[in-house]
């Protein structure tokens, strides 16, 4: 997380409306050789207490969880390149602007038995955002296939002690400049972070 203050004021329920947007992140552990890295989609539970997901049943990760084990979710909103020629003021440096989100927690491995409600639940969220589509459910599998896949997967819940989040959007430039920027961001394609930009959240 950046240590500026100017991009750590946002308030959590911001950050948490973040991570159930994009609910996909980066969950990493440590090992003896070294982070363990790998890209979920996952649920946060409605509360933000907890987070439920599965891996791989190879995954090193999974692997690792014969006890439960300290981990990171690592959530990323929009982020772009700022061109200094943007901000329209003299002695001014490139950067990168971005959002990101940290969920730590305790990672472990759940029964089995808890894998398809989990995927059930999973689908069903990302499933919905797809309307007017019919939601696709598991039934509409063949008999015994589903079965079989998940016997290759594992069922994982996280349960999360803190969230920290960076929203750095030019907070720390002048109303001005940070337009500038903006306006520049807009131009070059990236308009969900210039969107951000002109009006950072509180």
């Amino acid at each position: 997380m950046h240590p500026n203050s100017a991009f750590r004021g946002v308030a959590p329920e911001k950050s948490i409306d973040l991570i159930r947007d994009i609910s996909f992140g980066m969950l990493s552990i440590n090992a003896d050789n070294g982070p363990l890295l790998s890209h979920i989609p996952f649920i946060l539970s409605e509360d933000a207490t907890s987070v439920e997901l599965h891996l791989v049943r190879s995954n090193p990760i999974a692997r690792a969880l014969t006890a439960p084990q300290q981990a990171v979710i690592a959530v990323v909103g929009p982020d772009g390149y700022i061109s200094p020629d943007w901000y329209g003021t003299p002695d001014q440096v490139p950067t990168w602007n971005y959002v990101a989100v940290h969920l730590r927690g305790r990672l472990e491995l759940l029964d089995q038995s808890e894998l398809q409600p989990i995927l059930a639940r999973l689908s069903a969220q990302f499933e919905s955002r797809l309307l007017p589509k019919t939601p696709w459910t598991d039934d509409k599998m063949s008999e015994g296939v589903m079965d079989r896949m998940m016997r290759q997967i594992v069922p994982c819940r996280m349960m999360v002690d803190d969230i920290q989040s960076t929203w750095k959007l030019g907070q720390n430039k002048p109303d001005a400049a940070r337009n500038g920027a903006a306006e520049g961001l807009q131009k070059s394609g990236n308009a969900s972070l210039a969107d951000l930009m002109r009006t950072p959240p509180a």
